[in-house]
């Protein structure tokens, strides 16, 4: 008689997610050096507090959640450390129309930086990550209405910022 078969460790589908975090990390940090150690002190929190995951809960969200309070639990602590330079918002951005595909995306990039942390971390967790609202609102822990709030202001901004009319389809932003 065989026994009944253990559920799998979650710790073995880290790995699965790592990409996603990284990516996430990334729009949180603007650098991909800062984004490695963001996501690396997240795994090692992730690892010390797996008997704190319950296994009926969403892995993903629960991991996204903690790259996102390690990142802002680093930035309160460093309030006073980081320089607060002012950010511009994106000069004579283009129409997309005949442009370099290269300026469009460092035009892209630029206007996404401007974006409140909020704005950015929405726009990536359910447009770049493919996360529900569902997903995104628990990992960021708001209500399911702020994260699309957040989201309709942030593909808005992005609109204006890169020319387009903010009445119709954004989605040539890419979010």
């Amino acid at each position: 008689m065989s026994s009944p078969r253990a559920q799998p460790d979650p710790r073995d589908e880290i790995i699965d997610f790592l990409p996603e975090m990284r990516a996430f990390a990334i729009s949180l940090t603007r650098d991909r050096s800062s984004a490695d150690d963001l996501v690396q002190d997240a795994v090692v929190k992730a690892w010390k507090s797996f008997h704190q995951f319950q296994s009926d809960t969403n892995l993903r969200a629960w991991l996204f959640t903690i790259v996102r309070n390690t990142f802002y639990s680093d930035l309160r602590r460093r309030r006073r450390e980081v320089e607060h330079a002012e950010q511009a918002p994106a000069e004579e951005a283009t129409d997309g129309r005949g442009a370099d595909p290269i300026i469009a995306v460092m035009d892209f990039e630029k206007a996404f930086a401007t974006l409140p942390d909020e704005q950015r971390e929405a726009l990536v967790l359910v447009g770049a990550s493919g996360m529900s609202y569902e997903e995104a609102a628990e990992t960021c822990g708001v209500a399911v209405g702020t994260i699309k709030s957040r989201i309709n202001r942030g593909r808005k901004r992005l609109a204006e910022l890169l020319g387009h009319d903010a009445n119709n389809d954004v989605s040539a932003t890419g979010i």
